[in-house]
């Protein structure tokens, strides 16, 4: 049997914008295979009783298959002085029928031991298998927004399909092809040597040195070519989903051509290499079946000379014949198992690389939840805040603001000033590098991460929802009964009660299906409008003490805008509230308003405080009021 072809992967993979690929590591930087091993072993030995009942089983399973050869012999052995008989005979007196019994037995035992181990084994494989990509999952969601901003997406897509395909495919083919193998192997060199001469045992031996020696050479060499198309998969799968998720900007520059360009570039780089794969692959095959042929000979030739001289039965013969080939019809394969094996554990090897890549942004050693004030919401201080997200070019520079508990604070100015990484700082997606923001009093690097991001909503400028109904978007804003965890908090009249507070409740029963309606990729089927409302009515649904409004209107037309507004305004009476606006009009009711240029703040105090000090707020508020007039 020849080795199996190297399959092209598959390309029509679910379109997931979850994750992607960090940044590659040095060549040479990955663990040994020894290390991977290493690190995967504590995810079976969860199941160690389950691990050793397989491991038992599959010994079972050899001693089985070795048997019948040598079952094989006696029946032959058996009829062979039978010669002159009758049939009825031979049957009824020479071959007993226990021995036809235990061959019959011995071959059922076989498949019967196989197949326990494998259901045995089959939780452990799955259970290892969903622990890690459930680690990989939930570490994806602990790295920092740095992360998930400089991500392609769609190459980790592939890399993490592949990793967790490959812990199934690596325990499949050692436990499964690799271990069983060499079982047998070891059982039959035993039995050649207590039957027969050491030529046997030789013979085997060096068939099955070279044989692997062969394989593992030529495998090594032709990985690269494996590992060059599994690359340039990857960078194909990429350009297609950033193509197809981008479908409107190509569709707006009548690029389809030169999408169809850049993704066949890629085409074809993967077929150049899956040629050369499957060459070296038939390579590999054919110098197998050269050294099993030659072994195979060689071990026939001496066993019919030993029947022809009368040192060796018929049934030796055909023992021998038989075990021959029940050995080598595994190591067939040897050559695939082995590309597989190591190819798996590089993909799992990648898998652990980014299990161990350093947050950015990591719970303190010992935080404790953050507590709120009893009586109304905390009040919320930025103290001497520096950041940057690049050292060579500082955001916010020794900024000082307090927002007392239940006011309202608005931060405005050019763009690029850096009003909303406050919002960022505030949810501490990433970490100032100087100064302090404090919540009631607490520095919030001091605090576990999740209840810091409890006590705060936001209504972001760019809303992405989920593609799901516009229901599931809503009540994401409670997805737990806090009393109950794990049970969802929102009930449907909850749910359309957040949206009329929105104003978004008529539109919905518009629809044909209702709240049932979906929502599209990213909430592409709603209008920008329609995505920020929902975005404001799951915010009102979460009912936090902290609120951020960033743009929160900056999508509805005049009319909403204001019905929202005044809603908005409703909303945060009585809540700490920090509002980042563009259009000045949305601020004029702010206890506070900040004026913020190049990461200062340069001016500050309420709205007409501001219009009389005739400043940079005064320009811009005349500069939008004129552009108002003139629209």
């Amino acid at each position: 049997m020849r080795g199996h072809a190297d399959h092209p992967a598959r390309r029509a993979g679910a379109l997931l914008n979850a994750v992607t690929t960090p940044p590659a590591a040095p060549a040479g930087a990955r663990r040994s295979d020894w290390s991977t091993l290493a690190k995967l072993f504590p995810y079976l030995w969860h199941y160690k009783w389950r691990v050793l009942a397989a491991l038992g089983f599959m010994v079972c399973a050899k001693l089985a298959n070795v048997g019948v050869p040598v079952l094989l012999k006696e029946l032959v052995d058996r009829m062979g002085g039978a010669t002159g008989m009758s049939t009825a005979v031979a049957a009824a007196v020479i071959v007993p029928a226990a021995l036809l019994l235990a061959y019959g037995a011995l071959r059922f035992t076989t498949s019967l031991f196989t197949e326990l181990r494998e259901l045995i084994f089959a939780k452990a494989t799955e259970g290892a298998a969903r622990k890690l990509s459930l680690q990989v999952f939930g570490h994806l969601h602990a790295l920092s927004l740095r992360f998930h901003l400089e991500r392609q997406t769609g190459g980790m897509t592939r890399d993490i399909e592949r990793g967790t395909r490959a812990v199934n495919t690596l325990i499949s083919y050692s436990l499964y092809s690799i271990l069983p193998t060499l079982i047998e192997f070891a059982l039959v060199l035993g039995l050649l040597a207590l039957k027969f001469d050491p030529m046997f045992v030789w013979i085997t031996l060096t068939a099955l040195v070279a044989y692997i020696v062969f394989t593992v050479s030529v495998t090594e060499w032709r990985t690269q070519y494996r590992r060059r198309m599994n690359e340039m998969d990857s960078n194909a799968h990429g350009r297609a989903i950033d193509s197809l998720l981008n479908y409107e900007t190509v569709k707006y520059f009548n690029n389809e051509a030169f999408e169809a360009r850049r993704y066949d570039e890629h085409l074809e780089q993967y077929r150049r290499a899956a040629i050369k794969s499957q060459m070296t692959l038939s390579l590999l095959n054919t110098g197998q079946q050269l050294i099993i042929a030659t072994g195979l000979v060689a071990m026939l030739w001496r066993a019919a000379s030993g029947v022809a001289d009368g040192r060796m039965t018929l049934g030796d013969l055909v023992m021998v014949n038989a075990l021959m080939i029940q050995l080598y019809i595994p190591l067939n394969f040897l050559g695939v198992l082995y590309r597989e094996i190591k190819q798996s554990l590089a993909d799992i090897d990648k898998m652990f690389t980014l299990l161990e890549r350093e947050r950015e942004v990591a719970d303190a050693s010992g935080a404790e939840a953050l507590v709120l004030p009893e009586q109304g919401p905390p009040n919320v201080r930025f103290d001497d805040v520096s950041f940057a997200y690049d050292p060579a070019r500082p955001i916010l520079q020794g900024l000082s603001f307090e927002i007392p508990a239940g006011k309202t604070v608005a931060v405005v100015g050019p763009s690029g000033a850096g009003k909303s990484t406050l919002a960022r700082l505030l949810y501490r997606f990433y970490d100032i590098t100087g100064g302090s923001i404090r919540i009631a009093g607490q520095d919030i690097r001091q605090v576990t991460q999740a209840s810091l991001r409890q006590a705060i909503g936001i209504v972001p400028q760019d809303t992405v929802l989920f593609n799901d109904t516009i229901a599931y978007n809503i009540g994401y804003g409670r997805t737990e009964d806090p009393g109950r965890p794990g049970e969802r908090g929102a009930s449907r009249e909850e749910i359309e009660a957040a949206a009329r507070a929105a104003h978004i409740h008529d539109f919905v029963s518009a629809q044909p299906l209702g709240y049932d309606t979906m929502v599209g990729e990213r909430g592409l089927k709603l209008s920008g409008g329609e995505k920020q409302r929902v975005a404001i009515a799951r915010t009102l649904l979460k009912n936090p003490p902290i609120l951020i409004f960033d743009e929160a209107t900056s999508a509805l037309d005049s009319a909403n805008e204001r019905a929202i507004q005044a809603e908005l305004q409703s909303v945060a009476r009585g809540k700490t509230t920090l509002v980042i606006a563009h259009r000045l009009s949305t601020v004029v009711d702010a206890h506070e308003i900040l004026v913020l240029e190049q990461g200062r703040i340069v001016e500050r105090g309420p709205h007409a405080v501001l219009l009389e000090k005739n400043g940079a707020y005064a320009r811009m508020w005349a500069l939008q009021q004129s552009v108002s007039d003139a629209a």
